[in-house]
């Protein structure tokens, strides 16, 4: 089967990261096409979120499937798509890759400290700042085996990290 030239970029990460407002820079930048992850919730999970209580394993495998699903078709249309997904887990991660050829990952990787600071000024959003110590918990990173993953560091100014999310994309389309 031939590979095609269409790539799907998966900016993951805990709540506060960054993910975003770099997607969303990055996708404005590049042309690409942007999806938010979180759209993709069934009505439940976005329900105990809000409530405060922190999702399983069981209530994301149907959204990482979707998500999945939507990589794929993504990747059947657009030179350059750009989702938003955390991707705490390697299974989660592996869920995500499938069938998907050119899906590739970019970690926005901080401290618990920073990120709880930022979460702390954010406003109007579900993930509330005592749920950060369950994605921490969670959160298996990226292990030199996935070569797929890119690692961006969020403690420099956001402008510079939009810039190395995008040099990343840029490289890996370029080949």
């Amino acid at each position: 089967m031939e590979k095609n030239n269409k790539h799907v970029f998966i900016l993951m990460g805990v709540s506060g990261s960054g993910k975003s407002a770099v997607a969303k820079q990055a996708a404005y930048d590049l042309d690409a096409v942007f999806l938010d992850g979180d759209f993709l919730h069934p009505k439940a999970n976005i329900l105990k979120m809000r409530s405060g209580v922190p999702l399983n394993d069981e209530d994301r495998m149907p959204w990482l499937k979707l998500i999945s699903d939507a990589a794929f078709a993504m990747s059947n249309v657009n030179p350059v798509s750009i989702i938003i997904c955390s991707a705490l887990k390697h299974k989660y991660r592996d869920i995500i890759r499938g069938e998907n050829d050119n899906v590739h990952f970019i970690y926005l990787k901080g401290s618990f400290d920073v990120i709880q600071e930022r979460l702390q000024k954010r406003q109007g959003h579900y993930q509330k700042t005592g749920m950060l110590q369950s994605q921490f918990d969670s959160l298996e990173e990226p292990s030199a085996d996935e070569k797929d993953v890119f690692v961006v560091n969020i403690e420099q100014p956001l402008e510079k990290v939009i810039a190395d999310t995008e040099a990343i994309i840029r490289n890996v389309c370029k080949g």
